[in-house]
């Protein structure tokens, strides 16, 4: 969300924002935030004046009274009841105003970093630099749930059974892969600095609110029934909860913290739940990092945190891209974002694998998550989020790049100690 100043102070930059995010559509809202804000501001200034009316008047009363005037008294009463009408008029105004123009300023889209690049959507995304070499093998590679099955290490027929389709079992080799995948992420985040934490998977209305724009949050989020709260899409959105409505030192930033979860989506309006695959699905896991710092320093750790993800998967023998989201392929409130693509060599091209982003101070906006410096003064954080690995793709891209002819898996230097010591997978089938 923006700043309202921001917005009263620069109404053309904000339309133009909004015309490089293809959303034309909410051109309109810019003058009608201008004008609901100038009329907050006015109901503001006239209930301010009433009650510094009201307090003026009040002693006048008691002078009257004290001087036996009891007619100038009465009239000053009258005065007061007539005064207080209006002020409760005002009152009860002020907030329905102020509730329309918050739900307005909640749909504008955040303001884009100006070196994002302008396209329509996530066809004119760009391709900014590989990391390892693209291999086509010379046998045919399998499709990815033919070679779990080779070796029994999923079953999606009992799953449909008892949840329907976007589900799996995962069963010996490729559940102890799962976790080993996990595991290994989550001290490879450690050795890089971060705190690990598992959050609550589930959060209220006002944190999914704060975290994400309403779009998104209709198109993925799973509502509990008769409470007040949501299972999370992604364990960013309890993370950057963690810090709603705090004020932090300046001293003690970059907070710096890699979380597991189990995630849970919807994918309405997504291109279809696979009956077949784990690509696209209702439930995962994924280990996760988010920052939350200063201003100045988000540039910085918008690089660091994509390069991490980009280092994860080439330690596990796993070429992979950086692509950049182009204006329109941008959730609302991200001013810049990168998405991490792994290779198929099934399908011979790069599939994502990971998506990273800078929000700018929009989530912490939202959260009132601030910062406080040296002389007391205070300002909004910024707070950026990356994937670390999110398994169910990782399995396909790990599965396909480490294939051999027979068969076998090859398990990574990096993994063994978290398989056992266990050096390939061998079919059983």
């Amino acid at each position: 969300m923006l700043d309202i100043k921001f917005v009263r102070e620069n109404p053309e930059l904000v339309k133009e924002n909004i015309k490089k995010k293809f959303q034309d559509n909410k051109l309109p809202m810019v003058d009608e935030v201008i004008a609901l804000d100038k009329e907050v501001r006015e109901l503001q200034q006239e209930a301010d004046g009433l009650r510094a009316k009201k307090n003026t008047i009040a002693k006048q009363i008691g002078a009257f009274m004290a001087q036996g005037k009891k007619e100038e008294a009465e009239e000053a009463k009258k005065e007061v009841a007539k005064n207080a009408a209006r002020l409760a008029e005002l009152e009860a105004k002020e907030p329905e105003v102020r509730e329309k123009l918050t739900k307005l300023m909640m749909v504008i889209p955040n303001i884009i970093d100006e070196t994002v690049p302008i396209g329509k959507d996530d066809t004119e995304n760009v391709e900014l630099e590989r990391f390892g070499e693209p291999i086509v093998p010379s046998f045919e590679v399998p499709y990815h749930t033919d070679i779990m099955e080779k070796l029994n290490g999923i079953d999606l027929d009992s799953a449909r059974k008892v949840a329907g389709n976007g589900f799996y079992y995962l069963m010996g080799d490729i559940a102890r892969l799962h976790s080993a995948v996990i595991a290994y992420a989550r001290d490879f985040m450690i050795d890089r600095g971060f705190t690990y934490c598992v959050p609550p998977f589930m959060i209220r209305s006002d944190v999914v609110t704060g975290v994400m724009s309403f779009a998104e949050m209709d198109a993925m989020m799973y509502k509990i029934e008769g409470e007040d709260l949501y299972l999370i899409g992604t364990s960013e959105h309890s993370m950057i909860g963690k810090f709603i409505n705090t004020i932090t030192d300046e001293e003690a930033l970059p907070q710096t913290l890699t979380s597991y979860s189990p995630c849970f989506r919807k994918e309405k309006g997504a291109h279809g739940i696979e009956e077949r695959g784990v690509y696209r699905i209702h439930q995962f896991e994924k280990q996760e990092m988010i920052v939350v710092c200063k201003p100045e320093e988000s540039k910085m750790w918008f690089d660091k945190l994509w390069q991490n993800t980009v280092d994860l998967f080439r330690s596990m023998d796993i070429p992979v891209r950086t692509i950049e989201c182009c204006s329109g392929d941008l959730a609302d409130l991200k001013v810049k974002s990168y998405d991490v693509e792994a290779w198929s060599p099934r399908q011979q091209k790069y599939f994502e694998v990971g998506s990273c982003s800078n929000l700018g101070d929009a989530q912490a906006r939202r959260l009132k998550i601030r910062v406080k410096d040296k002389d007391g003064n205070k300002y909004f954080a910024h707070t950026l989020n990356n994937t670390v690995v999110a398994p169910p793709r990782m399995l396909i891209a790990f599965l396909e790049n480490n294939l051999r002819e027979d068969g076998s898996v090859a398990i990574p230097k990096a993994l063994r100690p978290y398989m056992g010591g266990k050096e390939e997978l061998i079919p059983v089938k």
